[in-house]
């Protein structure tokens, strides 16, 4: 009641800002948990179940730090636009997404770094080295492809039973080892680095065909031209392969016989 006898109805504010958020909270569906890997890091978020992916990103954001233009959300193995909304995506209560990282401040273009001269100092100073690392990488890659063919040679030759001189497959390792420790030199980021660790699996790779060449070229059977020698030997006897019977008796023993016989 106001002063002079009027009556005036209260408006409950909080009751009706109540009402208006459990109204919005409805439309939004119930909260569900979805987790988010990065690497080996494992985070878990709670949004509505009707959010877009862009709902998602800020509340990972506010996770890991990483600023949601900085993300890169993957359901499925599908990049994940931010108007899409995770019901209709097919998310659910527990569903995974994979997080990766946008360009870098390393990687990313002049206009997006600050206009400071540090700043595009420090980027021009990064790509140059993320060019030499390229650079040397593609080196080592070339060598690796020319002692591919070398290892490709050997492992015909070894398998088809001719056996071929140990230090040419002693030489073949140490020359995979030497490219392999020019790759553990080379600093790299970004792209170099996922290169890099692309040409250490393939040396790796080339270093256990040739460990097992050599298990195959230790065997002393493995030379097709002395398997076909023993197998000619045996076929001069006159008992033919596979018999039990013994061979005959060489001369020099039936004359020792026939000397005991005369002693009788």
């Amino acid at each position: 009641m106001r002063p002079g006898g009027m009556l005036v109805q209260r408006r409950d504010d909080d009751n009706h800002d109540h009402q208006d958020g459990a109204a919005a909270s409805a439309s939004w569906g119930p909260v569900i948990r979805i987790n988010v890997a990065r690497g080996p890091s494992q985070y878990e978020v709670h949004v509505p179940a009707r959010s877009t992916f862009g709902d998602l990103k800020k509340a990972i954001s506010e996770k890991t730090g990483l600023d949601p233009q900085e993300q890169k959300v993957l359901f499925r193995g599908k990049e994940k636009e931010n108007n899409e909304h995770l019901d209709v995506s097919g998310v659910k209560d527990k569903s995974k997404v994979l997080l990766l990282e946008e360009l870098t401040n390393k990687e990313k273009k002049p206009e997006e770094v600050k206009d400071s001269p540090e700043k595009k100092h420090e980027y021009a100073k990064d790509r140059e080295e993320m060019r030499k690392a390229l650079q040397a990488i593609a080196g080592v890659r070339a060598e690796v492809d020319k002692l591919s063919e070398r290892v490709a040679s050997l492992e015909v030759a070894v398998n088809g039973g001719t056996k071929v001189p140990s230090e040419e497959l002693d030489t073949s390792a140490e020359l995979l080892m030497k490219e392999l420790l020019k790759l553990d030199g080379i600093e790299a980021e970004g792209e170099a680095k996922v290169q890099r660790k692309t040409e250490v699996r393939r040396v790796q790779k080339f270093h256990e065909t040739l460990d097992n060449l050599k298990a195959i070229n230790s065997n002393p059977f493995c030379d097709s031209s002395n398997a076909i020698k023993v197998v000619t030997q045996w076929e001069t006897f006159d008992s033919g392969m596979g018999s039990l019977n013994p061979p005959p008796l060489a001369p020099s023993s039936t004359t020792i016989n026939q000397d005991w016989e005369r002693f009788d």
